[in-house]
C-alpha cells in the first residue's frame, strides 16, 4: 500500500497493458498515452494509491469518454474535456473529489483518468468497475452495489456540457448515448459519484497495476527474446484460442456503437480451422468452427503474433497475424445478478454463460 507515482515507463506499460484487458474496445489508449506523458514533461504528477488507503467518507468520481471509439480518429479530444466534467459534478455536489477511478480497465478509458488526475491534481484509485472493457454505462461493478451513475456530467469537445440526473443506470445509458450520438460520436463523461465505503465493496481492485504488470511483461519478454503471447497468459491466467490470419472484417456503427465481426484463418496447429469473433465495441463471443469457446463477461483479447501488441477492433485490418487469447474476468461478474447485465443472453446471443476455463478444457484448447 501507500502511494505510487507513475514513471514514463509505468505509463507505456500501462496503456499496453490496458488495450490487452480492454478486449478489443474502451478506446485505444495511445492518445491518453501521449497526454498523460505530456503533462509528466510539465511537471505534472500522476499518483495513485490502493483502494484500502480510500477513507470510507472520500468523495470519488470516475471520469470516462463515452461513444464509438473510431470517431476520435476523425474528431480528436483535447482532454479538456474530460476536466470539465469532473469540474462539473463537483460543482453540482459542492464538493471536490478525493479521489477518480477509472470506470474500466481497458484502453482509452485506462489512460484518460491518468491524464486527468495529473492536470486537475487529484489522486487516482488503483482499481475501476469492469476488470476489463464493456460497451455500456451500467455494465459496472458499481451498479451490481446499487450505486446510481448519475448524477453525471457529459461534454464535448465544443464546449457544450450536459448534467443527467436518471431514474436508474439504464435510463443513464439511453439518454447518454443519445446524447452522444448528436454531439458526434463520443463525449467525455464523469460519472458514479459516491463515497470510498461503497467503493471498496464494489471495485476491481488493483487494475491499473495489473495492467503494468502485463504491459512489463511483454516489453520484457521481447527484450530477452522469449515468446511475448505466452507472457500474456502467464500474468493473467489465459488460454491460447486460436491463431491465424485475418481474412475479413466487417464493422458497422448502429445506435452509437460500433458493430461488427472478424473472421480469421487458422495458421500452424490451427490450420484448416476458422474463428469469428463478433464484437460491440469491445469482443463479445468467439467462435471456432460453429463452437463457442469463450464469451462475455470473460475476455477476449486479439494479440500481434509476434508482438502480442493488442489489436483493438476499429484496428482490425486484412492481413495481419493474431493470436486470440481468453482471460477468465473478476468472480463479480459471475454472479447470476451480474450476468443479467453482461452475459451472452444481454448481448442476445442465445446460449448460456459457461466460464472459459471449463470451455477450454472441454475442447481441449489453452
Amino acid at each position: 500500500m501507500g502511494e505510487w507515482v507513475l514513471s514514463k515507463q509505468d505509463i507505456e506499460d500501462i496503456a499496453v497493458g490496458a488495450a490487452v484487458l480492454g478486449t478489443g474496445g474502451g478506446g485505444d489508449p495511445y492518445l491518453g498515452k501521449l497526454m498523460s506523458l505530456q503533462v509528466l514533461e510539465k511537471g505534472k504528477k500522476i499518483v495513485l494509491v490502493d483502494p484500502r488507503d480510500v477513507d470510507n467518507e472520500s468523495f470519488i468520481i470516475a471520469p470516462a469518454f463515452m461513444g464509438t471509439p473510431v470517431t476520435m480518429f476523425e474528431k480528436l479530444p483535447s482532454g479538456l474535456e474530460s476536466v470539465k466534467v469532473v469540474h462539473m459534478l463537483e460543482e453540482y455536489f459542492g464538493r471536490k473529489a478525493d479521489f477518480l477511478t477509472p470506470i474500466e480497465a481497458g484502453g482509452l478509458n485506462s489512460t484518460i483518468p491518468l491524464y486527468v488526475g495529473a492536470i486537475s491534481e487529484r489522486t487516482l484509485i488503483d482499481g475501476d468497475g469492469m476488470g476489463r472493457a464493456f460497451p455500456e454505462l451500467q455494465m459496472v461493478t458499481f451498479h451490481l452495489y446499487g450505486v446510481k451513475a448519475t448524477p453525471m456530467a457529459l461534454a464535448d469537445e465544443k464546449g457544450n456540457g450536459v448534467i443527467l440526473d436518471t431514474v436508474d443506470n439504464f435510463w443513464a445509458e439511453k439518454i447518454a448515448r443519445v446524447i452522444t450520438i448528436r454531439v458526434g460520436g463520443w463525449a467525455s463523461i464523469a460519472i458514479y459519484p459516491m463515497n470510498g465505503e461503497v467503493y471498496k465493496k464494489a471495485v476491481v481492485a488493483n487494475t491499473i497495476s495489473k495492467a503494468a504488470e502485463i504491459g512489463r511483461a511483454i516489453r520484457e519478454s521481447k527484450k530477452h527474446g522469449k515468446n511475448p503471447v505466452d507472457a500474456v497468459l502467464d500474468v493473467t491466467h489465459g488460454y491460447r484460442l486460436f491463431e491465424g490470419k485475418i481474412i475479413d472484417v466487417s464493422r458497422w456503427i448502429r445506435a452509437g456503437f460500433a458493430k461488427g465481426e472478424v473472421l480469421i484463418e487458422g495458421l500452424n496447429e490451427y490450420k484448416g480451422k476458422k474463428m469469428k469473433i463478433q464484437f460491440q465495441n469491445e469482443n463479445l463471443v468467439a467462435i471456432l468452427d460453429g463452437e463457442v469457446v469463450a464469451s462475455v463477461p470473460d475476455l477476449i483479447s486479439i494479440l500481434d503474433m509476434e508482438t502480442a501488441e493488442p489489436i483493438t477492433t476499429e484496428r482490425l485490418r486484412y492481413g495481419y497475424r493474431v493470436v486470440v487469447v481468453g482471460i477468465p474476468c473478476d468472480p463479480k461478474w459471475r454472479t447470476p445478478k451480474a450476468l443479467e447485465v453482461v452475459g451472452p443472453r444481454y448481448f442476445g446471443y442465445n446460449i448460456d454463460y459457461i466460464p472459459i476455463e471449463e470451455r477450454v478444457k472441454k475442447l481441449g484448447l489453452g
